[in-house]
């Protein structure tokens, strides 16, 4: 058994749960210390945190190591959101809260605070896998921005990051100062301008039946409509207790009366304080203009926070719990849709990351990656002609401005950048060794992975010269200091042959060794 203490420094407030962690009992959560503190208003109004906002953010961090101490917590993670990522002096800020309050506070890139939302739910909730064989929106609704994670049939078909958070549309309201009557006008208008192009792309050909939430204030909402309704005890809403969810035409009802309601009512019928009220409608509305949006049916809210995603992945990570889920697989399935939604042919993919990943696993005393390099070597495979849609004769460059300008959950922004750096050096003349040190986020660590990775994929892509082409199976080994490639088809391959060897120069280079290709 372990003691966990998990931390989230957000854009309006800064939470802290201590879980007990078994393989036993799983992960169960002994305590949470909330403090309310807007550093979002600070971070994007004016690019910075203020002195004063500073000083509070530290000491109240520094309480928090005082509980983990008496606690006597094993081991903890404390990350920082999109107010902390977005400040101009986030180094400073980070450094400020090591030396005051003794806690190490690691910024998380969108995709992997969204990741670890996900991961709670999908952990926590019994009915995850059943909800999202169904078609089904994965809506987490931030300070800074909203995210949007599309399922169909249990399979994830993409994300997208909408410039919708909670304080930003406050933020935009307060300098519009509007009147009463006009508020609610502004606030749709405001939403309903994002949405519109989400709408149009993304959703033409999905059947969304329901929409998954994770938020901070929209349980209070919940829990509001289920205990009106639970009252009744019809056995829909005994069902709706049991999942933590309400059907959407509740919902929206109930959200058309909060216009009416003051601040004050609003407290006091939802039960939140009074200055969350002006960050709860937001929320709502959101979710409102979505269900709309989508047609959908019902609205599951699980209640969880970003600090129960830490803790799962931590325990996940640490072999202390066991997923059911495969993460991965929905990393490699939205990979696979941003390919198709710049037409690249699914064939030529999964036979390019065949090649590839048959490269890499043969390789394995010889190159020191890990998984985690695999699997950034499987999405540079299957995005490296993604570039084509806009140019064929730079099609390297347009790949690198697809890649750097797409969200990938659970992939991090430095990853991402490795991602399309290996892309883009995989076709021979357009990234030197120098364009990759170059960067001022590359260190030695991911510059020789980069150089690596490249080099495999490389060498993968001159074994595919036609997208008719299909290998039956793909087997690489190192003999004799000597990478042999065989490949099981019937095709001829003498154009592979002659691609591949203009290819492996770089790979010898790289790895020291010489590579073959053989057809059986």
């Amino acid at each position: 058994m372990k003691l966990f203490a998990a931390i989230d420094v957000g854009s309006y407030e800064i939470g802290m749960k201590i879980f007990e962690l078994s393989q036993k009992n799983g992960v169960k959560e002994i305590d949470f210390i909330r403090h309310r503190i807007d550093l979002g208003t600070d971070s994007y109004n004016t690019g910075k945190i203020s002195y004063d906002r500073m000083d509070e953010l530290c000491n109240v961090l520094k309480g928090f190591k005082e509980i983990m101490d008496t606690y006597k917590v094993d081991a903890y993670r404390a990350y920082g959101t999109s107010a902390i990522r977005e400040t101009q002096n986030m180094r400073i800020i980070l450094d400020q809260i090591k030396l005051r309050s003794g806690l190490t506070i690691l910024p998380l890139s969108n995709s992997e605070q969204r990741f670890l939302d996900y991961k709670s739910v999908a952990l926590k909730s019994e009915n995850f896998h059943s909800i999202i064989n169904s078609g089904t929106a994965f809506i987490d609704i931030g300070g800074g921005s909203t995210q949007v994670s599309l399922f169909s049939s249990s399979e994830l078909i993409a994300t997208v990051n909408l410039k919708l958070g909670i304080l930003r549309i406050r933020a935009s309201l307060n300098e519009l100062e509007p009147s009463s009557s006009n508020y609610e006008r502004l606030l749709n208008e405001i939403i309903d301008n994002e949405i519109h192009t989400f709408k149009k792309i993304f959703l033409k050909r999905l059947d969304i039946q329901n929409i998954i939430v994770v938020d901070d204030y929209l349980p209070y909402i919940l829990q509001k409509l289920l205990k009106d309704g639970i009252s009744g005890e019809t056995k829909e809403n005994a069902v709706a207790g049991r999942d933590n969810s309400v059907t959407a035409g509740q919902f929206v009802k109930f959200v058309d009366k909060l216009k009416e309601m003051p601040p004050e009512q609003i407290s006091s019928e939802v039960g939140i304080p009074m200055e969350s009220t002006s960050l709860l409608k937001p929320s709502a509305h959101i979710i409102k203009h979505l269900i709309k949006a989508m047609e959908a049916e019902r609205i599951y809210v699980p209640g969880v926070t970003l600090s129960d995603g830490i803790a799962y992945d931590y325990a996940e990570k640490n072999k202390i719990i066991k997923s059911g889920h495969d993460f991965e697989r929905d990393i490699i399935s939205s990979v696979d849709n941003i390919s198709l939604r710049y037409r690249g042919e699914q064939s030529v993919s999964d036979l390019l990351s065949k090649c590839a990943l048959a490269v890499f696993d043969g390789m394995k005393k010889y190159h020191g990656l890990d998984s985690r390099g695999r699997l950034l070597l499987d999405i540079a495979a299957r995005l490296r002609d993604v570039g084509r849609f806009i140019s064929l004769s730079a099609a390297a460059e347009s790949a690198y401005s697809i890649i750097m300008g797409s969200e990938i959950i659970g992939i991090s922004h430095k990853e991402r950048e490795m991602i399309a750096y290996i892309v883009t050096a995989s076709y021979p003349g357009e990234i030197t060794y120098d364009d990759i040190g170059d960067s001022s986020n590359v260190d030695e660590k991911t510059y020789i992975t980069v150089v690596k990775l490249t080099a495999i994929l490389r060498l993968a892509s001159g074994m595919i010269r036609s997208y008719k082409r299909k290998y039956d199976s793909v087997k690489a080994q190192v003999k004799d200091k000597e990478l042999l490639i065989t490949i099981s088809t019937d095709d001829d391959i003498t154009l592979e042959k002659g691609l591949f060897f203009e290819n492996a120069g770089f790979f010898e280079e790289v790895f020291g060794m010489r590579a073959y290709l053989k057809r059986v």
